[in-house]
């Protein structure tokens, strides 16, 4: 038989060399490292069909003796050891690259992308350390059942707001943005109020995620809902609650079946990505029609001097609450600003991209 030289594709990690010999059903494998080369020879079907296939590759830095083979029906997978833990710049001794060999890109990263591995990797590690030394928590299922009742709740009433208001949108079309309080009102107060409990879960170590976006999110809706729409009759009936209600649900209904599955250690990649990422449109679009319903309720609360503050006579009159919510307008969008970067840094820590990149 003709001796050939085969497909090779290659990967490295700091500690590591990653061999992919494209051979399959391969049989009488020779494979060593001998004064720092790599020699391979074996027979199966290769390129060029049922032959004897063979290669030499001299390493760039010193490797150690000792390989791992496995050999399956498609390949042949080697795995090389470094002598010194470290990044090389190329595979071989020779800068030119040998034409037989590429990247083997189902495993390459680049040399911040392996170190960051490696550091998730003890992360991982000192973490089971951690966790098998402290006792586990007799009341973990209970947490964990409390969480997810209570994710169905709210996933349940924000759906049906958001399909009632879909349904209604498709048969009323614009007539039903009037009329959108008196109809949705209940569920959505019910639905915030309840909503208060994502203050108190990170505060009592329940759940792991921070307070403080928790805490300007559930406030800041509270604001628009109790006193900006639901005191005001003359707002009831605006197209502004109409598009706050709106995104409000678009958002939950992605939000909270995503964290009823973690409560399960069940995860559904599509949902995964809608809910680090549905946000990044609805989230500003949301925080915009809050605002215009603040700007449409100042001229409100000026004529009728509802929760203004009467002041003694020597200082005036009273002091209008439209203060107050021109205020509140700048801490809005500063907390648009927080929050947004806040879920940015969630979603760059979900969907870190590897950068893949060739010799």
């Amino acid at each position: 038989m003709q001796t050939l030289t085969p497909h090779v594709f290659w990967a490295q990690r700091h500690g590591e060399i990653y061999l992919r010999v494209e051979i399959s059903d391969a049989k009488n494998l020779d494979i060593s490292v001998q004064e720092n080369i790599l020699h391979f020879r074996g027979q199966g079907h290769g390129a060029k069909g049922e032959n004897e296939y063979e290669f030499s590759l001299e390493f760039l830095k010193p490797v150690k003796p000792e390989i791992k083979q496995k050999s399956t029906q498609r390949q042949v997978n080697i795995t090389v050891r470094k002598q010194e833990h470290c990044w090389w710049d190329r595979l071989t001794m020779q800068e030119k690259k040998p034409l037989f060999l590429a990247p083997d890109f189902d495993r390459w990263l680049d040399e911040s992308d392996a170190e960051m591995e490696l550091k998730e990797k003890e992360e991982k590690i000192n973490k089971l350390s951690i966790e098998s030394r402290i006792p586990k928590d007799p009341y973990l299922g209970l947490k964990k059942g409390y969480l997810f009742m209570y994710n169905l709740v709210q996933f349940l009433g924000f759906s049906w707001i958001f399909v009632n208001m879909t349904v209604r949108l498709f048969i009323l079309g614009q007539d039903s943005f009037y009329d959108t309080f008196h109809t949705i009102a209940d569920v959505m107060y019910f639905c915030q109020m309840l909503a208060v409990i994502e203050v108190i879960n990170p505060a009592l170590g329940l759940v792991k995620t921070g307070l403080m976006p928790a805490f300007i999110q559930v406030t800041g809706r509270n604001f628009i809902l109790f006193v900006i729409i639901g005191s005001l009759e003359e707002m009831q009936n605006k197209p502004v609650v109409f598009f706050v209600f709106y995104l409000w649900s678009a958002i939950e209904i992605f939000r909270y079946p995503f964290y009823m599955l973690a409560c399960i250690d069940t995860e559904w990649k599509a949902l995964t990505w809608l809910r680090y990422t549905i946000w990044m449109p609805l989230y500003p679009l949301g925080v915009l029609a809050e605002a215009v319903a603040v700007i449409q309720s100042i001229p409100i609360f000026d004529e009728s001097k509802f929760l203004s503050i009467r002041l003694p006579e020597a200082l005036g009159s009273s002091l209008s609450f439209s203060y107050v919510l021109q205020l509140y307008l700048l801490l809005m969008f500063l907390g648009l600003f927080f929050n947004f970067r806040h879920l940015y840094k969630l979603r760059r820590r979900k969907f870190r991209t590897k950068k893949r990149k060739a010799n």
